[in-house]
Parts: structure tokens; C-alpha cells; sequence
């Protein structure tokens, strides 16, 4: 069956106990920004405020992240997790105090920023787990454990934002701050207790000191070798990866208005997930013969093909053809991991994962903003040719970086 390689890899001793709890902690990670928009703007009533207090979280986050990462590298995720999850409670606790208490927007911006600063990257640690417990003699079977993340990462996003939104129709928007909150301490904390598959810190610790190699690979080759060559090119694929979703989510929906069925929205998203996640569980259920850099050209070609066919003449059309292009992105998502885990030393493998997951955050952000401009310019059109434009830079950089991505691990 397809999901007998699924059912092995959670069958693995430790690894459920690690995967579920961050599984969930990632519904409340995906929770945590909407549901900032809907609290301050049930407080304020304009969305200027609340965007600028996303927009500090969402640049926090994106700057905090990684250096969060980098302390887990050095002194384990069982030490730096429960110090960082309160500081993130205690940041949230902090941000619905201001918003009650009808503060300024600079303060909710500061308060917004504080509590993207600490967001838990239980994704990258999830994912580094995963490295730390097939590499050894079941290598072959990381394609599958990413693809398995990515799923658990796509149902967060999409079941995260509907609650969110659910509860903020329902006249409850600080029950979904408190709720995303809640599930995110409680899904990292959990984590944080399963020290058995946690990775080796190079600092040592609980889990025993850091394995020493020799030569140039330990922990200061590391250091350099965490934010060089092959990872610089993968942080480019992500930044043009946000521009693309970005760009995407409001250029479907300026498309909508456009053609006088904003209702359409919902559904075309709906089924560009579901074309999505259907396709990550097949691509994971299944071996391939080609290699990641040469699957993440062909994924990221055929993105760029089905991008062209945005500019259809109907919102039925437009979700025909989302469904194309929703059914590439697993393909592409999976490659990520498993080329930075063999670019880096596993010393900084954290840290890795969620410089690319910054560099998709900053490329979303920039491409909301961007895209916002060029459709007032141009309509929905001009966003898709800045849809278009992103999965074409992404092919463009897969096509270039071909041997520096295939190049053994230094």
C-alpha cells in the first residue's frame, strides 16, 4: 500500500513520540500570525494596525528564528526549547494585555515583534530529528520522513488559519491567540521531553558531547559551512518560493474580485491544497531513481509551465489550473531538507532549516506588498506575471546551481 512507508517510518522507536507533539505545536506556529490580525483588529477596527503589528511579528520571526536555531545546535533542543517557550507564552500573555488595554500601535508592534522573536521552530527541529535517526543505515528513507513533514507542515496551514478565522467570526478572536499559543507551548514542550531522538548539541549536555571528526569538519568548519555555497543557493530558492506563494495568494484573489466571484477564493485555495497535499503523500509513498537536484529542476520547470497558464479567462479555469501547480509544489518542497542535510555539517543542521525557512518568509512578505502594487498597476494579470516571474528565477537557480547541489558533502 502507499502509506506502508509512512506506517515504517512512524513504526521507528521514538519517532511518533516526537513527530505527533510537533506536528501539533506547528498547528499553533501556523495559528499564531492571522490570529494577531483578527485580535488587533477586533480592538482597533482598522487593518493598518494590524498589519503592522503582523508585520513585526512576521519580521521577527524571520531574524529570530535562525539565531533560536543556532542555540539549539549548540546546547540541544531539551535545554533551549523550555526557556524559549515561555518567553514566547510570556510574550503572547504580554500582547493581549496591550491589546486590552487599548495601547498604541507602537507598542502593539513591539509587543507583536516579541512574541514572533520566540516562535518555536519545531519544523526544522522535527525535520533535524529525523536526520539524526535514519542517516546512519536508513538514509534512503529520509526522502519519505521529508515528505512526511511537509504533509504535517501543509495540514497545519490549513487547518491552523480556519480555526483561527472560525473563531474570530464567531466573536472569539483572543481565544485564538490564546488557543494558537497554548497548542504551540504544548506541542514544544512535549518535544522537549523526548530526549532520546533529540539531536547531539555540539556543546554536549544530556544527550552526551559532540561527536568529534577531525580535520576541518568539526564544529568550526560547521560554523562556516552552515551558511555557504550550497545553502546561499537553496536560501535564494526560498526567498523566490515566498515571492511565488505571496504573489499567488493575492493575485487569485484580485483575479476573483475581478471576474465579480470573490466566494471563489476559498474554493480555488481549497483545491490547490488538496491537489497539494495529494501529491506530497504519492510522492512520498514512492522511491526515485533520480537524484534531489535533478528532481527539484524538474519540479521547479514544471512549476514554471503551469504558472503560465494562470491567466485563464475564468475562475472555473483558474482552479483547473492551480491544481497543476499545487500538485509541483511537494516535489519541490521535499528536495530542501534533503540537500541542506547533505550540504551541512549536522553540528548546524537547525540552524540550516530555518535560515530557509526565514528567507520563504521574507520573500512572502516582500511579494504581499509588491504584488499589492503591481495589481493596482496592471490587475490581477501583472500579480501573475510576478507569480510567473518567481518560478521562473527558481528554475533559472535549480538549472544553475545543478553541480554545486550535487557536489559531496564537505
Amino acid at each position: 500500500m502507499p502509506s506502508a512507508n509512512y506506517r515504517s517510518l512512524l513504526r521507528t522507536p521514538g519517532a511518533a513520540a516526537f513527530f505527533l507533539p510537533a506536528s501539533l505545536g506547528r498547528v499553533g506556529v501556523a495559528m499564531t500570525g492571522l490570529s494577531i490580525v483578527w485580535l488587533v483588529h477586533s480592538r482597533t477596527g482598522t487593518f493598518g494596525s494590524a498589519g503592522l503589528v503582523s508585520g513585526g511579528f512576521a519580521v521577527a520571526e524571520a531574524l529570530g528564528a535562525p539565531q533560536l536555531a543556532r542555540l539549539v545546535d549548540r546546547f540541544g533542543q531539551t535545554r533551549v526549547l523550555p526557556p524559549a517557550l515561555l518567553a514566547h507564552a510570556l510574550a503572547v500573555a504580554l500582547l493581549l494585555a496591550l491589546v486590552a488595554a487599548d495601547a498604541p500601535d507602537p507598542l502593539l508592534a513591539l509587543g507583536g515583534a516579541l512574541a514572533g522573536a520566540g516562535v518555536p521552530q519545531l519544523g526544522a527541529m522535527s525535520a533535524a530529528r529525523w536526520a539524526a535517526l535514519l542517516r546512519t543505515d536508513r538514509a534512503a528513507e529520509l526522502p519519505t520522513a521529508f515528505a512526511l513533514e511537509s504533509l504535517s507542515n501543509a495540514v497545519s496551514y490549513l487547518v491552523g488559519p480556519m480555526a483561527v478565522s472560525a473563531l474570530a467570526a464567531a466573536g472569539h478572536p483572543a481565544v485564538g491567540t490564546v488557543l494558537a499559543a497554548s497548542l504551540s507551548v504544548a506541542g514544544g514542550l512535549v518535544l522537549a521531553t523526548r530526549r532520546g531522538t533529540a539531536p547531539t548539541p555540539r556543546c554536549g549536555g544530556a544527550t552526551g558531547p559532540a561527536p568529534r571528526t577531525g580535520g576541518t569538519t568539526g564544529p568550526a568548519r560547521a560554523d562556516r559551512s552552515s551558511l555557504g555555497g550550497a545553502v546561499f543557493l537553496l536560501m535564494g530558492l526560498n526567498l523566490a518560493l515566498g515571492v511565488y506563494f505571496g504573489a499567488l495568494q493575492v493575485s487569485v484573489t484580485a483575479f476573483v474580485v475581478e471576474h465579480g466571484a470573490p466566494g471563489a477564493a476559498t474554493p480555488v485555495f481549497a483545491v490547490s491544497n488538496g491537489s497539494g497535499l495529494l501529491a506530497g503523500w504519492l510522492y512520498g509513498s514512492r522511491r526515485r531513481r533520480t537524484t534531489p537536484p535533478v528532481q527539484l529542476l524538474a519540479a521547479t520547470g514544471a512549476l514554471t509551465l503551469g504558472t503560465l497558464l494562470l491567466t485563464v479567462g475564468s475562475p472555473l479555469g483558474l482552479g483547473a489550473v492551480v491544481v497543476l501547480t499545487g500538485a509541483a509544489i511537494p516535489p519541490l518542497l521535499v528536495p530542501f531538507p534533503l540537500l541542506t542535510e547533505a550540504a551541512v555539517h549536522r553540528s548546524v543542521l537547525t540552524q540550516a532549516f530555518s535560515w530557509l525557512g526565514s528567507a520563504s518568509a521574507a520573500g512572502s512578505a516582500a511579494a504581499a506588498a509588491a504584488s499589492g502594487w503591481v495589481i493596482d498597476s496592471l490587475g490581477a494579470r501583472g500579480g501573475f506575471a510576478l507569480t510567473a516571474a518567481a518560478a521562473t528565477a527558481m528554475a533559472a537557480q535549480s538549472l544553475a546551481g545543478l553541480r554545486l547541489l550535487s557536489a559531496p558533502k564537505p
